[in-house]
């Protein structure tokens, strides 16, 4: 799977944690390992402009979802059986979602995931346009944000035993080849090898 990722919103933020999100969430969500994806991180005026020429409403939002036109709209992209597609373009606004993470009480980077989610399931054909539409894609949301904090969590914690072993064994020093058994593998950020990207 495809995805790339670019910051323009002169924000640092942690880019290979909001590919592991919205990886994660096309993985359980069975889209092709053949899709591509672009996500573009913006700041309050492009974010602003966005959202006036596309959704025709003033200021910056969170995130905006541009599928791609050639999708078959008639079934989703997560349906049974689609080969390779060009999902879209997930645009977000860290700004503007630091204080959404502020009033909600946590990270600006667990806000980003939530985003990131929020984007790939537009992408895909959710809505909340209407009641039944918005509880079928936030229980869906929330369970994927559910389970890919849990796969941190585990990734983090078999890390961490990883080193411990080697420590206690005094085998291989920190940082170097073989430390941990796959250093250099994919993973979260933060080098913990297992968990979803």
């Amino acid at each position: 799977m495809s995805i790339e990722i670019a910051n323009e919103s002169g924000l640092a933020v942690d880019e290979k944690s909001i590919v592991s999100a919205a990886r994660f969430a096309l993985d359980r969500l069975g889209v092709s390992p053949l899709a591509e994806l672009s996500v573009l991180l913006v700041d309050l005026d492009v974010m602003a402009d966005l959202h006036e020429r596309w959704m025709d409403l003033a200021g910056p939002t969170d995130v905006m979802a541009f599928p791609m036109d050639e999708l078959d709209s008639a079934r989703r992209p997560d349906a049974a059986g689609l080969g390779p597609a060009l999902l879209g373009d997930i645009v977000l606004c860290p700004e503007f979602a630091r204080e959404q993470a502020r009033k909600a009480g946590h990270k600006l980077l667990d806000e980003l995931h939530l985003l990131t989610v929020h984007g790939v399931l537009h992408l895909l054909g959710y809505d909340h346009a209407e009641p039944a539409e918005e509880r079928e894609m936030f229980t869906l949301q929330n369970r994927i944000l559910s389970d890919y904090r849990e796969a941190r969590r585990e990734a983090e914690r078999r890390a961490a035993q990883r080193t411990a072993d080697a420590r206690l064994l005094g085998t291989v020093g920190l940082g170097e080849p073989g430390a941990g058994g796959d250093q250099g593998q994919g993973g979260p950020p933060g080098g913990s090898a297992g968990a979803p990207q």
